[in-house]
């Protein structure tokens, strides 16, 4: 064959840079090496570890592409891989050919043929390699080292500009996801301050600021609507990490087929569909916390893989070789027993300890009913803000009855309930701006789960006298109404307070320091 003329490479050059798309670039180069280098075949191959991947190919057959060639496994590319220049293959070598059996319209071994190989630097780096075959054996013995050597550059720098040009768009799309997410869960916020000065939510914030201070997997259980959300916020808030982002995964809503890509993100046609690169949620979080939400939803599967992540630090997405390290903090909740659920054999045990190095319990509100006012109060201003009131207000029965109801759920379920009973009071009421939300306005909440101590109240003709009027600021007109309730409790109780609290539904301990609070004496009745 003739030298390759100088034209020819300069219309190499310039030829490569008509096109800015990865594929066609890639395209592009081996159209222009095989227009400049007469060949059968032409691939390039980026390195990737120990391992060759082929990004385009022409002359090989398709399935060629998802091949990954191990060098301590094919001696010529590894002896390209190690060379420093171009390296040319003797017609008769007897180091075994990767290609045999995959040339089109081809079958079986390759005859007797020119083969060559370029390694691809950029900037003393190996990108990857570039191999040429002919079936016209000692072909590219003739053409000069320094074209060839101006060819491999040219290729380099193309590759190079491919993989720069990847990894900026892969970059810009976790960007733009991480915008998302975080735009997704600011959205969803409501409010990043716990409600609550009853003993157990003082225990709960006391578990939080210790969590908080150590870099160690949380996991958040309690029932649902009790505000393991909300906790979550406030553990990644009081981290170290706290200027990270703090990503969001509903466990329970991911489907099945996608759980691996959602967390652990994929390349751009790793499955069908897979039309671009797409980040996980653990790459979202690098650097920030990874909230796992309904954690006990992941199916067993995708509970493997996890714990793998967990372990090492490390993801791989779909259809990648490598492995990438992130620097996550998981914070996981559950509304499940997961103890329970591993003795069932739905939960990995191995993943169920792994999760739960710190674990937080967030009570339930019936655990802690004297915070029903505050939450109350909490919300009354909510709902006047988004409703468009001046003043929002309720009254002292509307609040006595909501404090004696169960609330199987939760604080979501007191909130909605405020939010339903504005709307209904305001539909109800002349004065648009100044409304106040009754009894009635908060509709028939379950019989069943009204504590016995509300329903002494509206039977027992001494309960009806209790002077509990709406002149009174709401925090004094719940006070008076504990005290009586308290105090009505102990009378029917002899002044046991044990029983009284088992009355009330409350805790005896709680009780106790309400009592105290609220300055109850001991009551000691005499038996007739």
């Amino acid at each position: 064959m003739n030298d390759i003329t100088s034209t020819a490479l300069i219309e190499l050059a310039i030829d490569l840079t008509s096109s800015l798309g990865t594929v066609e670039r890639y395209d592009r180069l081996l159209d222009t090496v095989r227009k400049t280098i007469p060949c059968e075949a032409v691939a390039l191959l980026a390195l990737n570890g120990e391992q060759l991947k082929p990004l385009a190919l022409q002359g090989l057959s398709k399935d060629t592409l998802g091949r990954r060639f191990l060098l301590c496994e094919h001696p010529r590319f590894a002896q390209i891989c190690a060379a420093k220049t171009v390296v040319r293959f003797a017609s008769d070598s007897e180091l075994p050919d990767p290609y045999d059996g995959l040339l089109i319209d081809r079958e079986g071994d390759l005859p007797v043929h020119a083969c060559m190989g370029m390694p691809l630097y950029f900037a003393d780096r190996l990108l990857g390699i570039l191999t040429l075959d002919s079936l016209t054996a000692n072909v590219f013995d003739q053409i000069p080292r320094w074209t060839l050597e101006m060819v491999a550059a040219i290729a380099a720098a193309t590759l190079n500009t491919a993989l720069m040009i990847d990894q900026l768009q892969l970059q810009a799309n976790h960007n733009q996801q991480l915008m998302v997410d975080l735009t997704e869960e600011a959205r969803c916020r409501d409010g990043g301050e716990i409600i609550g000065d009853s003993a157990a939510m003082q225990h709960l914030q006391q578990e939080i600021d210790i969590a908080a201070g150590a870099d160690v997997t949380v996991l958040v259980c309690g029932e649902t609507g009790v505000g393991k959300e909300l906790v979550v916020r406030n553990l990644h808030q009081k981290s170290a990490l706290r200027s990270g982002p703090l990503v969001y995964v509903n466990c329970a809503a991911l489907p099945e087929n996608l759980i691996e890509s959602e967390l652990f993100g994929h390349v751009k046609g790793a499955f069908t569909g897979a039309e671009q690169a797409r980040a996980g949620k653990f790459l979202l979080a690098d650097n920030g916390t990874l909230f796992l939400d309904e954690i006990g939803e992941l199916p067993l599967a995708a509970q493997s893989k996890l714990l793998r992540a967990l372990q090492s630090s490390e993801i791989q997405p779909l259809g990648q070789d490598a492995v990438q390290h992130v620097k996550v903090r998981i914070i996981a909740a559950t509304n499940r027993n997961l103890a329970d659920e591993v003795q069932q054999g739905n939960f990995r045990a191995d993943l169920f300890h792994r999760l739960s190095v710190y674990p937080i319990t967030v009570p339930s509100l019936r655990e802690r009913g004297e915070d029903v006012a505050l939450l109350v109060g909490y919300f009354l201003e909510q709902s006047r803000r988004k409703i468009g009131l001046k003043q929002l207000k309720i009254q002292t029965a509307a609040l006595a009855y909501l404090s004696h109801y169960d609330w199987p759920g939760n604080v979501r379920e007191l909130e909605h309930v405020i939010s339903r009973s504005a709307l209904k009071a305001r539909a109800r009421s002349d004065d648009r701006q100044w409304v106040v939300i009754t009894q009635q306005d908060c509709g028939l909440l379950s019989s069943d789960k009204v504590s016995p101590a509300a329903e002494i109240m509206s039977t027992d003709p001494k309960a009806q006298q209790m002077p509990l009027t709406d002149d009174l600021p709401l925090r004094e007109a719940t006070d008076n109404f504990q005290r009586q309730l308290i105090v009505q409790a102990l009378e029917i109780s002899n002044g046991n307070w044990a029983q009284a609290a088992r009355t009330l539904k409350v805790d005896r301990a709680n009780l106790a320091r309400i009592g105290k609070r609220l300055s109850i004496k001991q009551i000691k009745l005499l038996v007739d």
